[in-house]
Order: structure tokens, then C-alpha cells, then sequence
């Protein structure tokens, strides 16, 4: 008799099989008890019959709890009815634990009561869907980049200086020594571009941003790839080729997911090439068109980014940003250097900025000044300044953040259902 999981169940049709789970609902109909099994790959209708198993067994299946650890053996048959295709008719089951006054009911919960509850709530449906497709999104950024030959490098999690300012750092102490948590592993990609040519690494990053809005999250993941020889139209079609690849991956891979969500996948399916391309002063006047009240030179917020996509069907990038606006290590625009060479990916629906990135600066001399002029420390930077000292090129990159982009993929209204357990200003448990 084989142990089998939920999404083989297919392939053992006219058999008898064991499911080793946990009860997720149940119903009964008098002489039959309808028990909603789930073992993490998927949930199965498991039938229970009287007649068939006898009153000691039916018994135990009347009182069992919801999320009770159970094993459960029975033939495997066809039903239309399933989403499955198949449903269990039982003829055996064991109680491995007994799960008493689970606190997450089938009745609607606050999210507050939810979020206490994060480490139980992952066992939940909508969880399992938008999950599974974070996997998945995380296999097609993978995939992308290794079929097109990147390197991956992963970059350190402590760090001796700020990569994107210096307001937004978690301090700590390394042996006597303060290091900081990793904003980005840009500048580590930098070194491993001019070593292997393209690289990208994929790890969590932290900002501490005293923000609580539905977009940001204090630790999160993030994708950055690094190129070498790489100038800013480049990274600009190598943004673009990669969102619509992954995009289009989760489509094809997890579309069962996305409906369950209720997500629109039309909307999705529009994410492909060309995407529009705007430059700030485009997108700011398209702002004050809308009678926003913007000045050259400020950075847009999550409002202004809502209000530049709804324009658009599909993601836009917007290129050169000011260069006050834009971290140190952005090259200027030669045709106009008080730009930078930079771009922002704005997803549409409002979802905001997913990827962000640009040339860097290749030059020593104006590298050695911007990290002056920020009121960096140069000791901190001796070792980035030697890239530009042996064999320095034009190169540029980007990062994608995971969890933003899983919530615009899903349609969901806020970050915090993208991670497994995440961290918000108020938020350090479970």
C-alpha cells in the first residue's frame, strides 16, 4: 500500500493508498462524513462511510478537529465534481493528533488576529496559493538568469557601510566594530561583474524605513543582477526581457493559483514587449498635467507612481531621474549631467516601483567625489574604489523586489501576505 501525496493522487486511480495530513473542514450528511484532508501539496475530499468502516472508525471521523494530524487509507476513485478529478473513499483512519480549540476558524478573522496567528495562518488556502507562487516566481528569476548565462554571487548580509543612505540603516555590533545590515548587494555585484562578466545574486535585505505603508517591508528579498560592458539602454532591455519572462512563467506554471486568488490574469498577460519608456521630465509632466504639484528635482512617491501608471496597460520605465534624487553611485548623464543614467520599472495598478537600477559610475575621480559630497566614509570605500582603479568599464544593473512583485502578480492589497512571516515597523513576531 503506498503513501502517496495529494497531487499524485492521480495516478493511483482504482487504488488503495494512505494520506498522512491534517483535517482542514469536514461536513456530514448523517451516514457519510466528508472530510477536507490537506497534506501541504494539495486537499483532497476524504469520503467516510458508515456501513462501510464501521461505528468505531465513523465515530472517530465525527469527532475529529479541525487541524488534527491524521493518516487516512482508501481506495482512490474518479469524481467530476472534485477539482482534483478524484476523491478517497476510506477504509481506515488514525488519529496521530488530536488538534484541540484551533484559534483560526472557517468564520472571517481581522488581519490583526491573523498576523498573531501568522505561524497557523500559513496553513490556510489563500496562503498556500499566494505562496506557491512566490516558489514559483523565485524558480523563474532563477531559471532566467542561469539560461542566460549569469553567474550567481551572493553578496554579505553584514556590511561596513550604506549602499543606499544612511537613514536607513539597522546598526549592530560586530565584535567591538559597527557593521550594518545589507540594503543591497549592489556593490559586492560590481565586483563580481568585473570578475565574471554577468552575475546576479538573490538574498533578504533590510531598510529601516519608518514606513507603513501597504508597499514596504523591513526585511525583504531582492534580485539583483550586474553587468559588465553594460551601458544604460542595455539594462533597460535587459529589465524588460526579464520581467516579461518571469511574468509569463507565473502565468503558465501557477494560473490555478492566480484564479483561486481571483486575480485577473488579462491584466497580466499584457506584460510584454515593448514596454512604454518615459523620462522624468515626461512622467512629471504627465503629473502636473493631473494637477499634481511636483517641482523638478523630487523623487515621486507611491502617489505619484499611481498616478503615472494608470496611464498605462502594462509596466513603464521611466529613465533619468535627477541626479540630486539618486544614490552616489548613478552616473551622470554626459548629454545632461544634472541626470542620472538611472530607471524605475513602475508596475501597473498602481503596485508601484518593482525594479530599480542604472549605470553606475565608472569614472575614479567622480566616484571619489560623490562619496565625499554624500559624507560617506572613504575607509569603508577603499575597497569599491579599487574596482575602478584596475580594469574599470561601464556597467550597469538592477534590483527587483521579491515581495512587491509577488503582491502585484497576485493582486493582493498589501506586502505582508507575500512572506512567510514578515517584518513591518510594528511588527518583529511571530
Amino acid at each position: 500500500m503506498a503513501n502517496v501525496y495529494v497531487e499524485e493522487i492521480a495516478r493511483y486511480s482504482g487504488q488503495t493508498v494512505t494520506l498522512r495530513g491534517w483535517l482542514y473542514q469536514k461536513r456530514s450528511s448523517g451516514k457519510l462524513q466528508f472530510l477536507q484532508v490537506r497534506d501541504g501539496t494539495g486537499t483532497i475530499q476524504c469520503v467516510v462511510e458508515r456501513s462501510l468502516v464501521g461505528e468505531e472508525f465513523f465515530a472517530l471521523a465525527d469527532r475529529l478537529t479541525q487541524e488534527s494530524a491524521i493518516m487516512v487509507t482508501g481506495t482512490v476513485q474518479e469524481d467530476k465534481r472534485s477539482p482534483l478529478g478524484f476523491e478517497l473513499h476510506v477504509t481506515d483512519l488514525q488519529l496521530v493528533h488530536e488538534a484541540l480549540d484551533y484559534p483560526i476558524s472557517p468564520k472571517e478573522h481581522g488581519t490583526g488576529f491573523l498576523m498573531e496567528r501568522r505561524h497557523l495562518w500559513l496553513r490556510s488556502s489563500r496562503q498556500h496559493a499566494i505562496l506557491r507562487v512566490r516558489h514559483q516566481l523565485i524558480r523563474a528569476i532563477r531559471d532566467f538568469f542561469d539560461s542566460a548565462g549569469f553567474t550567481l554571487l551572493d553578496a554579505p548580509i553584514f556590511t561596513p557601510a550604506a549602499c543606499e543612505g544612511t537613514t536607513t540603516l539597522f546598526q549592530t555590533d560586530y565584535f567591538g566594530q559597527p557593521a550594518f545590515l545589507t540594503q543591497s548587494g549592489q556593490l559586492y555585484l560590481e565586483a563580481g561583474a568585473f570578475a565574471f562578466g554577468k552575475v546576479y545574486c538573490f538574498g533578504p535585505t533590510f531598510r529601516a524605513e519608518k514606513s507603513k505603508t501597504r508597499r514596504h517591508l523591513t526585511e525583504f528579498w531582492m534580485v539583483e543582477p550586474e553587468v559588465a560592458y553594460l551601458d544604460l539602454a542595455g539594462d533597460m532591455d535587459l529589465a524588460e526581457d526579464f520581467l516579461e519572462s518571469i511574468v509569463q512563467n507565473v502565468i503558465e506554471h501557477r494560473g490555478a493559483e492566480l484564479k483561486f486568488l481571483e486575480r485577473d490574469l488579462t491584466l497580466l498577460e499584457r506584460v510584454r514587449k515593448p514596454f512604454p519608456r518615459i523620462s522624468y521630465q515626461e512622467a512629471l509632466d504627465l503629473l502636473q498635467a493631473k494637477g499634481k504639484e511636483i517641482s523638478w528635482g523630487q523623487d515621486f512617491g507611491g502617489d505619484e507612481e499611481t498616478l503615472i501608471s494608470e496611464n498605462f496597460d502594462r509596466p513603464v520605465l521611466i529613465h533619468r531621474y535627477p541626479a540630486q534624487c539618486k544614490a552616489f553611485y548613478m552616473k551622470n548623464d554626459p548629454a545632461d549631467p544634472r541626470l542620472a543614467l538611472c530607471l524605475d520599472v513602475l508596475a501597473p495598478e498602481g503596485y508601484g516601483e518593482v525594479i530599480g537600477g542604472g549605470q553606475r559610475e565608472d569614472d575614479l575621480e567622480t566616484l571619489e567625489k560623490k562619496i565625499a559630497d554624500h559624507g560617506l566614509p572613504r575607509e569603508a570605500f577603499e575597497w569599491y574604489l579599487d574596482l575602478r582603479k584596475y580594469g574599470s568599464v561601464p556597467h550597469a544593473g538592477f534590483g527587483l523586489g521579491l515581495e512587491r512583485t509577488v503582491a502585484w502578480i497576485c493582486g493582493l492589497p498589501h506586502v505582508r501576505e507575500t512572506i512567510p512571516f514578515p517584518r513591518l515597523l510594528d511588527r518583529l513576531k511571530p
